[in-house]
């Protein structure tokens, strides 16, 4: 979803794109010229990760979601920005933790992968963490964002009806503070539940292009889902711990 959806964008021609090639030096004419073929080679990795996943492809998902993230903070944009967007590197590097990192054959990283739901208790506990962090990070970058009443929030807000825009983002951004805190510290099923509902519900009223931007936070939902089905073997793991102690 993440890499589908980013690459529609560059298939429809995201104007906000061109900064962020300005920052390797990409003029307007060669950026607008290079955003279709980015967006056809993201929408093509987000395919192979249905058809075909490899570790290969998992690890340039995580320096390219990472990059493409660093984009925004480097371009002049807020540093949350940045942090918002854990789920678009946090999802593959979790599903990389999970499969395994090939036991150092580099044949390995080009084989289709399946997910290790036999995993010992250490990869279990990786995983888990991986997760945890991901989902305070994007948390606490929506919560900062609302808090320094970004524009394109406000435009939201204004949009819904709200004549108070500001002061919704102030209640909205302590609530996804308190989301993260709670997600790092003590993460419960049913309150993950209430976080992933808020996420993709909070997420449906783009002004422009809603349906991409949508899908393309698919990472985003995906980890705090994520969180909530591992969430019982972490537990399991704790307490054969305990019995073992």
């Amino acid at each position: 979803m993440c890499f589908i959806g980013h690459g529609a964008f560059g298939i429809i021609g995201k104007k906000i794109w061109l900064n962020y090639f300005a920052v390797f030096g990409v003029n307007h004419a060669l950026g607008t010229q290079l955003m279709p073929i980015l967006g056809l080679f993201d929408i093509l990795l987000g395919i192979s990760i249905l058809i075909y996943p490899t570790r290969a492809i998992l690890g340039w998902l995580v320096m390219w979601g990472t990059m493409t993230a660093l984009c925004r903070p480097l371009s002049g944009e807020p540093f949350a920005e940045f942090i918002e967007r854990a789920g678009n590197y946090g999802a593959p590097l979790t599903l990389l933790l999970l499969c395994g990192f090939g036991g150092g054959k580099l044949s390995n990283w080009f084989k289709i992968i399946h997910p290790n739901t036999s995993a010992n208790a250490q990869t279990f506990a990786n995983v888990a963490t991986c997760l945890r962090v991901v989902v305070f990070l994007l948390l606490v970058g929506h919560g900062w964002l609302n808090l320094i009443e970004k524009k394109g929030l406000m435009d939201q807000y204004k949009g819904l009806g709200f004549t108070d825009p500001a002061g919704v983002a102030r209640i909205a951004g302590i609530f996804e503070l308190a989301a993260a805190a709670i997600v790092l510290t003590k993460p419960l099923r049913p309150v993950l539940i209430v976080f992933l509902v808020w996420k993709m519900g909070t997420e449906l009223f783009y002004p422009h292009w809603e349906i991409f931007e949508w899908v393309e936070r698919g990472g985003s939902y995906g980890c705090i889902l994520a969180l909530w089905f591992v969430l019982p073997q972490t537990k399991m793991v704790t307490q054969q711990k305990s019995f073992a102690t």
